[in-house]
């Protein structure tokens, strides 16, 4: 199997624990956004465990905060694509932690439910945009110091 939660590249891995890891997306949709994902290659939360239901939540909060400490966003959109009818490129589940800042898209009210709008994803098809809004090496170390004292 070649899946890229399973074998992250070293240079994308934030943070691990039994049950998680913490991964730098490699197409941001902002700067900063992350992912988390389950140790244990699974598609579906309903294959998870309880104890990593949990791992998942916590890690959610921790990618928060640690965002949240070395970029200061204003917001933050988190979600996961569940099949490849919601998007899921990727078919091991993973939960998108996405900083968001003012003024970073014009219309930012219904957020996560504009994943609904039958339009295509301009983050995907605009390279310059996720180039952009890839974490400079000296913020990714900012948050691998970050991430260092847990």
């Amino acid at each position: 199997m070649d899946c890229p939660f399973c074998n992250p590249p070293e240079d994308a891995l934030l943070y691990e624990n039994e049950y998680i890891r913490i991964l730098i997306d490699s197409y941001p949709a902002s700067k900063g956004h992350l992912l988390v994902v389950p140790k244990r290659h699974v598609e579906s939360p309903k294959e998870l465990k309880e104890d990593e239901k949990l791992a998942i939540m916590k890690g959610v909060e921790l990618a928060i905060n640690k965002l949240e400490e070395a970029l200061k966003p204003d917001g933050f959109n988190v979600g996961a694509n569940l099949g490849e009818a919601a998007g899921q490129t990727v078919s091991h589940l993973h939960i998108h932690v996405i900083p968001r800042y003012r003024g970073d898209t014009n219309f930012p009210r219904g957020g996560i439910r504009k994943a609904v709008l039958n339009v295509e994803d301009e983050n995907l098809n605009l390279k310059e945009k996720w180039v952009r809004n890839r974490l400079t090496s000296q913020e990714k170390e900012k948050l691998r110091k970050l991430f260092a004292h847990i």
